[in-house]
């Protein structure tokens, strides 16, 4: 399977969407397409893009932008039939903690993301219960550049689904790929713009190898910190009946 072509954004001013689906998971069973997508913010979709979001069959949308990001750039269209869920895992701003680049780049992310895990729990506990409610499907996932926060939270619900570390971490690095196309819309947009520094732009699969391994070693097992974040047995059950095939 080509996952770049797989997995492009049907929609112009999107960059990072694509369908979660398609990876082995439990018992050789393949987590199914058109259930869970995850995104880039979805304010930028306009009326153009209505006939291809309503033929997706989206029934709700998880924005898991800081508040300040909604209030500066809004939300997605309030289409009919559409339910919005905003949710802020908080967590510290990456301003506050520089990055150098003589360090590692997946060892700089692997820290912001564990620095997530920690403090933004209910929240993250909040996204994936909605997840694994079959009734909300299917879901879309987003926050700005639709990689870290958004990475997170696919990336704890394609671990409890079964999908090897690294075939979690070869989807994640698709956004690599997405920041660019991203990055160069915005530079012929807004070409005074600052370049952005290389963490809000790569997705090294070494990140998301090196997250997972620490959190397991944390709390045992992913299942393990979800239910420690507030993610019922009923839940985690639920995701496998639902995105399982």
């Amino acid at each position: 399977m080509d996952a770049t072509e797989t997995n492009r954004s049907p929609f112009p001013a999107l960059f990072n969407f694509r369908d979660v689906g398609g990876n082995a998971g439990h018992d050789g069973r393949t987590v199914r397409r058109g259930r869970l997508y995850r995104s880039d913010s979805l304010h930028r979709i306009d009326e153009a893009d209505r006939e291809a979001f309503t033929a997706l069959g989206i029934r709700t949308v998880i924005d898991l932008r800081r508040p300040t990001e909604v209030e500066r750039d809004g939300r997605v269209p309030a289409y009919a039939g559409l339910t919005y869920r905003h949710i802020h895992p908080e967590h510290r701003d990456w301003a506050e903690v520089r990055y150098d680049p003589a360090q590692s780049l997946a060892r700089y992310l692997a820290d912001r993301y564990a620095d997530l895990a920690q403090t933004g729990t209910a929240g993250l506990a909040e996204a994936v219960g909605l997840i694994a409610d079959s009734s909300n499907a299917p879901v879309v996932v987003h926050c700005v550049a639709g990689k870290d926060r958004t990475g997170i939270v696919c990336a704890l619900t394609l671990a409890v689904l079964g999908v090897a570390d690294a075939d979690i971490a070869a989807d994640y690095a698709l956004s690599t790929e997405a920041s660019a196309r991203f990055s160069a819309w915005a530079a012929a947009i807004t070409p005074a713009a600052e370049q952005l520094p290389p963490p809000f732009l790569a997705s090294p699969a070494e990140a998301m190898t090196l997250f997972l391994a620490e959190l397991r070693e944390g709390y045992g097992s992913v299942e393990g910190y979800l239910r420690h974040a507030g993610v019922t047995d009923a839940q985690l059950a639920a995701l496998r009946d639902h995105l399982l095939d």
